[in-house]
């Protein structure tokens, strides 16, 4: 059953409402704005019903106040003296509706219900756009390996709780995209995703980074400041590489998280916070911490949920699907139509390292995307430095020297894939053909036999 505020300062007019509405709905009722307020403050309630003009605070000021600290809950205002003016302001406002008195009782259950229907349908579409969402960033986790797939299992298992998580991985493995998918599958993706890349910060800016300051804390701090912490209220605060903050900062961090307290810099008052934790980092976390780098409590409080993602040389299945989504994504980036990558790309790639992980491989599809002449990715749009550490391998199974293809093979295969592809872009003219690669009209002409060419 839904509940109602009913706000008048005219106890008659106010328990009057009252009874009306007490078989369809629970009824809460308040004598002025303050009394109001509190009532929200202390109880749900699904739709506030004031009137404008009331000793001290009206009307209009209490609609303001629920407007921001209650944005879902719809106001109906009354007034036994209705203007054009007021109406026009309420609304403005954010108010549902304006009724004038006296109250006709069937209009205003008719105004409430309809207002009441448009919230749950709000509700409705935003709990679909937050399941879209975690979907959205869930899908954002490429592979069927079975690592990546315990990886989706651990956030879809971490996101509804509201236990701090750990995640743990070498660099440019995707620990901020867990993060957010943990956010957008949880009960706070309504609320701010705040990441803090802790590394990049000297420990007394990352100190007022996290806590905030006031003025006249330092030299240079002319104005209060939130830090991180108060910004992420109502949502997730993302730490990144925790394991580089300073001791001090840590045994502040270890405080913040005991008490939901945090009293900025330069001011001897706490300010409570309502935060989700999730922090990363690239080092083995519980090793760091036994070589005394990292207080063990700290640690403990971080590891309640943890999530470790394997390197990217461990997902040698995974690579022909992200390199399909790689180009997919970047296609329109980058305005290009490639269609794909060779077979001799992925066996490639599946032979390189990869020490700086998804990040590293999509940096090298999107060099090759935009180096390359042609619809699909070939062997010879490969990076030089790829190609370097590929030569500098010793295979361990080698092929048989005759199925080895030579590099005179592949050079005539990229120079034949390369005049058919000049030859459609010159739409099948062969002396633009010719000039665009460079080359005498006569000597294309025997490429053109030699490749068995038909243009």
């Amino acid at each position: 059953m839904s509940t109602i505020l009913v706000v008048d300062d005219d106890k008659a007019t106010r328990e009057g409402v009252a009874l009306a509405l007490q078989q369809d709905y629970t009824i809460l009722t308040a004598a002025d704005a303050e009394a109001a307020l509190t009532a929200l403050t202390n109880n749900v309630v699904d739709l506030v019903l004031t009137d404008l003009r009331m000793p001290g605070r009206d009307g209009l000021s209490l609609l303001r106040d629920v407007v921001l600290a209650h944005p879902n809950v719809p106001v109906i205002l009354l007034s036994a003296y209705g203007s054009v003016e007021s109406a026009v302001e309420a609304m403005k406002d954010g108010a549902y509706d304006f009724l004038t008195k006296p109250i006709n009782l069937d209009h205003l259950e008719i105004v409430i219900s309809r207002a009441l229907r448009q919230k749950s349908l709000e509700r409705q579409n935003a709990t679909l756009r937050t399941q879209l969402a975690g979907q959205n960033a869930l899908s954002k986790m490429i592979g069927s390996s079975d690592a990546i797939v315990r990886v989706r299992e651990r956030i879809s298992q971490a996101a509804p709780t509201p236990a701090t998580v750990l995640i743990q991985g070498p660099s440019g493995t995707g620990k901020e995209l867990v993060a957010r998918a943990i956010h957008a599958l949880s009960p706070r993706a309504h609320g701010p995703f705040v990441a803090v890349h802790c590394a990049a910060l000297t420990s007394t800016l990352l100190e007022s980074e996290l806590f905030g300051h006031v003025r006249g804390a330092f030299t240079g701090a002319t104005e209060d400041r939130k830090g991180r912490f108060e910004l992420a209220d109502g949502g997730t605060l993302f730490l990144d590489e925790i394991s580089e903050i300073d001791p001090a900062t840590q045994v502040k961090l270890l405080r913040v998280l005991e008490t939901r307290m945090v009293e900025p810099v330069g001011s001897a008052t706490a300010i409570p916070v309502n935060i989700r934790l999730v922090a990363a980092t690239n080092r083995d976390l519980r090793e760091w911490t036994a070589q005394g780098n990292f207080r063990e409590d700290l640690y403990f409080r971080l590891n309640v949920i943890d999530v470790t993602l394997p390197p990217l040389s461990e997902r040698e299945g995974d690579l022909p699907l992200l390199c399909e989504a790689f180009i997919r994504e970047l296609n329109p980036q980058l305005g290009r139509t490639i269609l794909g990558i060779s077979n001799d790309v992925l066996e490639a790639f599946k032979r390189y390292p990869w020490p700086g992980n998804i990040r590293e491989l999509r940096n090298t599809i999107e060099r090759m995307m935009v180096l390359t002449r042609s619809e699909e990715l070939s062997y010879k749009d490969i990076p030089p430095n790829i190609i370097a550490t590929l030569e500098g391998q010793a295979s361990p199974t080698p092929l048989p020297t005759s199925k080895l293809p030579t590099m005179v093979d592949t050079l005539r295969q990229d120079e034949a894939a390369m005049i058919r592809q000049t030859l459609l872009d010159e739409k099948g003219n062969k002396t633009a053909t010719a000039k665009r690669l460079g080359i005498p009209l006569r000597t294309l002409y025997r490429r053109l036999k030699t490749y068995h060419i038909e243009g």
